[in-house]
């Protein structure tokens, strides 16, 4: 599962490429490590237009799954998650990259690296297909809860792609790179949208980064 991800693109190139409208986010500073529970950037629809606003990651989770808020989606037939699979429902989730854990430890430090994928080395800004709702639970931690509401966000996975499937073998995020695809999803019957869920093409993707930084520093750097 995605856990991890950097979104280091300026408000200004999200609101180009989205076609964002109006926006709520405030000053953004850039993300390079966004992990479940962190506010984050998302685009979705406001009547005719597109809005950017902040959403917390992880969506409720269906009654038996322990009480943990869920970041990533890959049963889309499960009725916990049919409610929200409307276009009123349905987000785009901005990014510049995303990671997984190597399967196995580095020999030297005994740890699993962190592997970072990105469209290209530059970490073009994409869009992971999500959806988002209200929630009244509180967030953060036991010790320090945020009492709600909160907005909050998870996005769908599929099968990997021959990148992603030696480093993570179960899924990867649903990809969106371009402006038909973000249509398609923003505004189309689930029965057309559906077709979204599938892996990104194995030529679009690549590995940019591998080490033990929960960070992609470089993404910042490329960003600006």
């Amino acid at each position: 599962m995605c856990n991890l991800y950097s979104i280091t693109t300026n408000q200004e190139a999200i609101r180009a490429l989205f076609r964002v409208m109006n926006r709520y986010v405030g000053n953004l500073a850039p993300m390079p490590g966004v992990f479940p529970d962190y506010p984050a950037p998302v685009v979705r629809n406001a009547g005719a237009e597109r809005e950017m606003t902040m959403m917390r990651w992880g969506m409720p989770p269906p009654p038996r799954a322990g009480g943990f808020p869920v970041t990533n989606i890959r049963n889309t037939t499960s009725p916990h998650w049919r409610g929200w699979l409307k276009p009123e429902n349905r987000c785009l989730v901005p990014a510049n990259s995303f990671a997984e854990y190597a399967p196995e430890p580095n020999p030297e430090t005994k740890k699993k690296d962190v592997v970072w994928f990105a469209l290209d080395e530059n970490r073009p800004l994409l869009a992971f297909a999500g959806i988002w709702t209200e929630t009244r639970a509180d967030r953060g931690t036991k010790s320090k809860p945020i009492p709600g509401p909160h907005l909050v966000y998870g996005f769908l996975t599929t099968a990997p792609n021959a990148i992603v499937e030696p480093v993570h073998p179960k899924a990867m995020p649903v990809i969106l790179t371009t402006p038909d695809e973000h249509d398609v999803w923003l505004r189309a019957p689930w029965d057309e949208a559906k077709a979204l869920q599938r892996p990104l093409r194995d030529d679009a993707l690549r590995i940019v980064a591998c080490g033990a930084d929960k960070e992609d520093k470089v993404a910042e750097t490329v960003s600006k």
